[in-house]
């Protein structure tokens, strides 16, 4: 895990407050994401972990507050504002395409076109450069599949996760969002994915990871971000914490007063 107390500020939220209709969904909360780590995020159902995210990445605009990128204030109205200032998000239902090779799913939305006269008004596809690029950063991040023009539907679970986590590493300059990304996965397949989001962090990308399973929130975490009643309650260390204490402060059995000051992080 690494040692991130000392690194600057990516990524920021200052008492963000989003309601639908009567239901305050986030009160206030705040957010802080550092440079090379991975920052999970916990909360139990109707915590706001999703609502905080949905503003993180544009799904969602906020009601009040502030979000800021590399210490400047961003306005994102939707996902393509939160992707151009390089955002990626990585959903739980994948969002690839099963019938398209990996290499085009690697370029979906963001195809290249060949150079000249053929790619500006013909709009003909550089299929031969995307395949390049692809196996280059499937290679980078060490994920291992037999062949890049290979169709999505033939990959296990766990590949079509690595398929979309690459895809979220190759463009992405400030962030990667990944959510719930090893829930419908076995063990191997799931560890398998942990590993690639060790990689990318790596890389030098922090990694906004929400998950309900804190086994693997404690593998890779090098902090966790507690949301419990649409705020922040607490920011922990797992190094120091026990899991059962960060469930009780998850469910309010625990108040952070409780907490010994080396488990905050």
């Amino acid at each position: 895990m690494a040692n991130t107390s000392s690194q600057p500020l990516v990524m920021q939220a200052k008492g963000i407050v989003k309601r639908f209709g009567q239901v305050t969904a986030l009160d206030g909360s705040d957010f802080e994401l550092r440079a090379g780590e991975i920052l999970a995020v916990i909360g139990d159902n109707g915590a706001g972990k999703s609502s905080l995210i949905k503003t993180l990445s544009g799904a969602s605009v906020p009601d009040e507050g502030e979000i800021l990128l590399d210490g400047k204030t961003v306005h994102f109205k939707s996902p393509i504002d939160a992707r151009r200032a390089g955002i990626e998000t990585v959903y739980q239902d994948l969002a690839v395409a099963p019938a398209m090779s990996i290499a085009e799913n690697l370029f979906l939305g963001r195809e290249l076109c060949k150079p000249g006269f053929l790619g500006q008004l013909l709009r003909l596809l550089d299929k031969k450069e995307m395949l390049k690029q692809a196996i280059a950063r499937m290679n980078d991040l060490k994920v291992g599949i037999r062949s890049m023009t290979q169709a999505v539907e033939t990959l296990s679970g766990g590949q079509r996760q690595c398929v979309a986590v690459a895809r979220a590493a190759a463009f992405a300059q400030h962030v990667v969002i990944m959510d719930e990304p090893t829930a419908a996965l076995g063990v191997k397949e799931g560890n398998m994915v942990l590993e690639l989001i060790r990689r990318v962090r790596d890389k030098g990308l922090p990694v906004i990871l929400i998950s309900h399973n804190m086994p693997h929130v404690f593998e890779v975490a090098d902090r966790i971000h507690i949301q419990r009643l649409g705020r922040r309650a607490a920011v922990v260390n797992p190094r120091v914490i026990s899991m059962s204490d960060t469930v009780a402060v998850m469910t309010g059995a625990k108040t952070v007063d409780e907490l010994p000051a080396e488990a905050l992080a």
